[in-house]
């Protein structure tokens, strides 16, 4: 729904934000993290004293089986004494907004006077419905999803010095979102074990970007980054060793192919702009190659990739795509467990080491569907 507030820029400076008294709110989006804080933020507005929490603030499930009359008749429960605003908040609320549509619509076009509030959590609210233009009148709709051109870097800066105390560098969170892409929930969880892991004299210091890898990820996610940089990076034996360690912890080979693809995209897209024509938009250098293809802009970062590329080099960087389409064609065939899969994650090490691209040709080579050239 065009035109709503956004629930990212709401926590990035809560203080700044009114709720006002709406009748209904109604979180529509995908991103539990943001719900989940949205939430609190206005259970602690509504219901100023912890107190009150326990009957003023009441949540329903909304994928049960729900009578919409326990909801509203909640909602308009008014207290003697009490200053807290009553709320009833229904999670996962799809089914219950079809089951109740016209109610919502009467409650969401109406001033809510001393009555409590409705707030519901849906996936979408399409702005042509009829409820959507009832909550414009009365309502309170927040988008819950993460805007496609927001500044996430920023926003974790911010949010990890106002909830953890910590101040980051621009390329320890470039390095946060590269590691965990934009998972708000396992990055507010790395933020947190950094931290308690950072001395208290030390919070105001911008951390830097070397700090993340003993945080950011399980230990297998951090083991699987070890993994293909040791493959990008020539040294096959490690990346073979590593693959061991993650197959024999129960990874699956799937999910340790995709982990692998977001990286070795990068390299192979940074190849391609450096074989631009001159004057067609080839960049000046490899660095900058690898920054327009998303490689975090700090110096580790950057001369890791650019040690992987060098070892690569043009040609065999240029057909990475194609090799992790074979793999993925394999692991989703005849090498989909086992033995066979950890056959086909090897073949792809042996290609990418220097001289091994010959000795990695296989089975998985005639994987790749007609009309696809190596």
């Amino acid at each position: 729904m065009a035109g709503t507030p956004s629930a990212l820029e709401i926590l990035a400076t809560p203080e700044d934000w009114n709720l006002g008294e709406p009748s209904l709110v109604v979180l529509h989006g995908d991103e539990p993290f943001l719900v989940l804080h949205l939430l609190e933020l206005m259970r602690t507005r509504l219901c100023p004293e912890e107190a009150d929490r326990s009957w003023a603030w009441r949540e329903f499930d909304g994928a049960a089986e729900l009578d919409p009359r326990d909801v509203f008749d909640e909602a308009a429960t008014i207290p003697l004494f009490a200053t807290a605003t009553r709320a009833a908040v229904v999670r996962n609320a799809d089914t219950f907004v079809t089951a109740a549509r016209e109610r919502l619509e009467t409650i969401a076009g109406s001033p809510r006077g001393r009555r409590g509030l409705v707030v519901l959590e849906v996936r979408s609210l399409p702005s042509t419905t009829r409820l959507a233009k009832a909550v414009a009148k009365q309502g309170l709709a927040i988008d819950t999803s993460i805007p496609p051109r927001a500044n996430l870097g920023g926003w974790i800066r911010t949010w990890a010095a106002s909830r953890h105390g910590i101040t980051l560098a621009a390329a320890t969170a470039e390095r946060l979102l590269e590691r965990l892409g934009g998972s708000l929930g396992q990055i507010d969880q790395a933020l947190a074990r950094l931290a308690a892991a950072t001395d208290p004299q030390a919070r105001q210091q911008a951390i830097p970007p070397e700090a993340v890898d003993d945080f950011a990820g399980s230990p297998q996610e951090r083991t699987a980054w070890g993994m293909v940089d040791a493959a990008a990076g020539g040294d096959t034996k490690r990346a073979l060793r590593e693959l061991a360690d993650l197959l024999d912890s129960g990874e699956n080979p799937i999910g340790i192919a995709a982990q692998m693809a977001s990286v070795l995209r990068r390299l192979s897209t940074a190849a391609r702009l450096l074989a631009l024509p001159a004057g067609a938009g080839r960049p000046a250098g490899v660095e900058q190659a690898l920054r327009e293809a998303g490689v975090a802009a700090w110096p580790k970062a950057l001369a890791q990739a650019k040690e992987s590329l060098q070892q690569l080099g043009p040609r065999r960087a240029r057909r990475l795509p194609v090799w992790l389409l074979d793999l993925d064609l394999a692991l989703k065939g005849e090498a989909s467990r086992g033995l066979r899969a950890r056959l086909a994650l090897e073949r792809l090490f042996c290609k990418m080491a220097r001289g091994g691209e010959a000795a990695g040709r296989g089975p998985a080579a005639s994987s790749r569907p007609p009309g696809v050239r190596s």
